[in-house]
């Protein structure tokens, strides 16, 4: 898999594009890091048929708020159950913001306000 992935996959944020170098280097860390993260289960990078770890868009941006993290003073592990709870609660919000339009009142022609009031 090359770094620089086929014009099919210049949108797709979970194409495993990145090697293990070029992920380190955008993200100004080491691969100790990027193994420690994967190893607190925080990203799983895909495997190339050698063996050597590919990681995607998403994953470097996960892998960028945990160095942010640690960066200010947080353990690994800690900062990888902090994304996950933070993931976890956007996904609950989206969920409530879902379940509220669905329990909206619809404007319906036979409901009242219609103006036919017997």
């Amino acid at each position: 898999m090359p770094d620089n992935p086929p014009a099919g996959h210049l949108d797709d944020d979970d194409y495993p594009a990145y090697t293990m170098g070029r992920a380190t280097d955008l993200l100004g860390t080491t691969p100790a890091f990027l193994r420690a993260v994967g190893e607190a289960g925080l990203i799983t990078p895909l495997r190339s048929e050698g063996g050597h770890r590919r990681y995607s868009r998403r994953q470097l941006r996960i892998a960028a708020r945990a160095r942010e993290l640690v960066g200010q003073g947080t353990p690994v592990e800690a900062a990888c159950r902090i994304i996950d709870l933070e993931d976890r609660l956007g996904e609950a919000l989206r969920h409530n913001e879902e379940l509220r339009r669905d329990e909206e009142p619809r404007d319906r022609p036979d409901g009242p306000g219609t103006g036919d009031d017997r």
